[in-house]
Protein backbone atom coordinates (compact mmCIF):
# COMPACT_ATOMS: atom_id res chain seq x y z
CA UNK A 1 0.00 0.00 0.00
CA UNK A 2 0.86 3.70 -0.13
CA UNK A 3 1.06 6.00 2.87
CA UNK A 4 0.43 9.73 2.47
CA UNK A 5 1.29 12.44 4.98
CA UNK A 6 0.30 16.07 4.44
CA UNK A 7 2.08 19.02 5.97
CA UNK A 8 2.33 22.78 5.60
CA UNK A 9 -1.11 23.84 6.78
CA UNK A 10 -1.61 26.78 9.07
CA UNK A 11 -3.16 30.19 9.54
CA UNK A 12 -2.75 32.83 6.86
CA UNK A 13 -4.38 36.17 6.11
CA UNK A 14 -6.58 36.66 3.06
CA UNK A 15 -4.47 37.40 0.02
CA UNK A 16 -1.54 35.49 1.41
CA UNK A 17 0.16 32.32 0.22
CA UNK A 18 0.77 28.86 1.59
CA UNK A 19 2.38 25.71 0.22
CA UNK A 20 1.23 22.23 1.21
CA UNK A 21 3.28 19.06 0.85
CA UNK A 22 2.24 15.43 0.66
CA UNK A 23 4.98 12.87 1.27
CA UNK A 24 4.30 9.43 -0.18
CA UNK A 25 5.91 6.23 1.03
CA UNK A 26 5.46 2.50 0.56
CA UNK A 27 4.66 1.15 -2.90
CA UNK A 28 4.98 4.55 -4.55
CA UNK A 29 5.95 3.00 -7.87
CA UNK A 30 2.33 1.90 -8.24
CA UNK A 31 0.87 5.44 -8.22
CA UNK A 32 -0.90 6.59 -11.38
CA UNK A 33 -2.20 9.99 -10.28
CA UNK A 34 -2.42 12.18 -7.21
CA UNK A 35 -4.76 14.92 -6.17
CA UNK A 36 -5.84 17.38 -3.51
CA UNK A 37 -9.29 17.58 -1.95
CA UNK A 38 -10.62 19.78 0.82
CA UNK A 39 -13.46 19.61 3.30
CA UNK A 40 -14.94 22.34 5.45
CA UNK A 41 -17.09 21.55 8.52
CA UNK A 42 -20.58 20.52 7.51
CA UNK A 43 -19.69 20.33 3.82
CA UNK A 44 -18.88 17.52 1.43
CA UNK A 45 -15.35 16.76 0.35
CA UNK A 46 -14.49 18.97 -2.61
CA UNK A 47 -12.06 18.39 -5.46
CA UNK A 48 -9.26 20.93 -5.74
CA UNK A 49 -6.72 19.69 -8.29
CA UNK A 50 -5.05 16.56 -9.66
CA UNK A 51 -1.98 15.55 -11.62
CA UNK A 52 -1.06 12.44 -13.56
CA UNK A 53 2.25 11.25 -12.15
CA UNK A 54 3.85 11.31 -15.57
CA UNK A 55 3.32 15.07 -15.36
CA UNK A 56 1.60 15.47 -18.71
CA UNK A 57 -1.93 16.11 -17.41
CA UNK A 58 -3.31 18.59 -14.88
CA UNK A 59 -6.82 19.46 -13.78
CA UNK A 60 -8.05 22.29 -11.53
CA UNK A 61 -11.39 23.09 -9.99
CA UNK A 62 -12.79 26.39 -11.27
CA UNK A 63 -12.75 27.79 -7.75
CA UNK A 64 -8.95 27.61 -7.53
CA UNK A 65 -7.88 27.96 -11.16
CA UNK A 66 -5.32 30.72 -11.54
CA UNK A 67 -4.56 30.77 -7.82
CA UNK A 68 -3.39 27.25 -6.96
CA UNK A 69 -0.64 25.22 -8.61
CA UNK A 70 -0.10 21.48 -8.27
CA UNK A 71 3.31 19.93 -8.86
CA UNK A 72 5.23 16.79 -8.04
CA UNK A 73 8.76 15.95 -7.02
CA UNK A 74 9.51 12.57 -8.54
CA UNK A 75 12.84 12.08 -6.78
CA UNK A 76 11.37 12.51 -3.29
CA UNK A 77 7.86 11.18 -4.01
CA UNK A 78 6.26 14.38 -2.85
CA UNK A 79 3.17 16.21 -4.08
CA UNK A 80 2.91 19.98 -3.64
CA UNK A 81 0.10 22.49 -3.66
CA UNK A 82 1.10 26.14 -3.97
CA UNK A 83 -1.78 28.35 -2.91
CA UNK A 84 -1.78 32.06 -3.72
CA UNK A 85 -4.34 34.83 -3.25
CA UNK A 86 -6.01 32.83 -0.51
CA UNK A 87 -9.59 33.62 0.43
CA UNK A 88 -11.55 32.87 3.62
CA UNK A 89 -13.64 30.39 1.63
CA UNK A 90 -10.47 28.34 1.08
CA UNK A 91 -10.54 27.46 4.78
CA UNK A 92 -10.79 23.68 5.10
CA UNK A 93 -8.93 20.50 5.91
CA UNK A 94 -6.88 19.64 2.85
CA UNK A 95 -6.38 15.99 1.93
CA UNK A 96 -3.85 14.37 -0.37
CA UNK A 97 -5.01 11.37 -2.41
CA UNK A 98 -3.38 8.81 -4.69
CA UNK A 99 -4.74 6.51 -7.38
CA UNK A 100 -3.03 3.16 -7.82
CA UNK A 101 -1.80 2.06 -11.24
CA UNK A 102 -4.26 -0.65 -12.21
CA UNK A 103 -6.70 -1.62 -14.93
CA UNK A 104 -9.01 1.26 -14.00
CA UNK A 105 -6.32 3.92 -14.30
CA UNK A 106 -7.44 6.49 -16.88
CA UNK A 107 -7.11 10.25 -17.17
CA UNK A 108 -10.57 11.80 -17.49
CA UNK A 109 -13.04 13.89 -15.51
CA UNK A 110 -13.18 11.00 -13.07
CA UNK A 111 -10.02 12.35 -11.41
CA UNK A 112 -12.27 14.98 -9.80
CA UNK A 113 -14.24 12.28 -7.96
CA UNK A 114 -13.09 11.18 -4.52
CA UNK A 115 -14.22 7.64 -5.32
CA UNK A 116 -11.48 7.41 -7.95
CA UNK A 117 -8.69 7.39 -5.39
CA UNK A 118 -7.32 4.48 -3.39
CA UNK A 119 -5.19 6.15 -0.72
CA UNK A 120 -5.69 9.18 1.49
CA UNK A 121 -3.66 11.21 3.92
CA UNK A 122 -4.90 12.35 7.31
CA UNK A 123 -5.38 15.95 6.25
CA UNK A 124 -3.87 19.30 7.19
CA UNK A 125 -5.82 22.34 8.34
CA UNK A 126 -5.71 25.55 6.33
CA UNK A 127 -7.34 28.60 7.88
CA UNK A 128 -7.61 31.90 6.00
CA UNK A 129 -8.59 34.93 8.04
CA UNK A 130 -10.44 37.88 6.54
Amino acid sequence: QVQLVESGGGLVQAGGSLTLSCAASGRTFSVYAMGWFRQAPGKEREFVTAIRWSGDSLYYADSVKGRFTISRGIANNTLYLQMNSLKPEDTAVYYCAAKALDGRSKWSSVVASAEFYDYWGQGTQVTVSS
